[in-house]
């Protein structure tokens, strides 16, 4: 398997030591159908298992992100972590909640990390470009939190 430099910058896999799992889907083509989340499988940055608790026969995890990844994640939206596609619960603004099911913690190694544990997060495809499109391709915004607010929505005429 080869990794790239962009890969290695972004993403857990310089921590990772021979034996540790890792979770590896093949790709969606663009004929298959779509039964979940659109995730590319694109690694957008780092963050960390903040909490971890088993609530009947699910687990609960909180992840800690920063700032430029957070602004992509959504409560009821999709995030990948360490390319498990999966609904965020909720979130705040240091980090993100989610649900693993069973069949999910049985077929994946997210369940053997512990808090504080690297993770590789993708975030939503979809808001990133429309975040671009209403900012028409002005890439000064990328080290600052997002400018998309109700004032500029309603610009678009979105709302009442």
């Amino acid at each position: 398997m080869d990794v790239s430099a962009e890969t290695l910058s972004k993403s857990t896999l310089t921590e990772t030591k021979v034996g540790d799992e890792v979770n590896l889907e093949r790709a969606l083509r663009v004929t298959d159908r779509l039964g979940g989340h659109l995730v590319s499988g694109h690694v957008d940055g780092v963050g960390r298992i903040l909490k971890k608790e088993q609530r009947q026969r699910s687990w609960v995890l909180w992840f800690g992100v920063e700032e430029s990844l957070l602004r992509y994640i959504i409560e009821k939206g999709s995030v990948a972590v360490d390319g498990i596609s999966l609904t965020v619960n909720r979130c705040d603004d240091h980090g993100f909640e989610v649900n693993v099911i069973p069949q999910t913690g049985k077929e994946t190694g997210i369940l053997k990390k512990k808090v504080g544990d690297p993770v590789n997060i993708e975030t939503d495809l979809i808001g990133k470009y429309v975040e671009k499109f209403f900012l028409k391709g002005d890439v000064s915004h990328q080290k600052k939190a997002s400018l998309i607010d109700e004032k500029l929505l309603r610009k678009y005429g979105f709302g009442d």
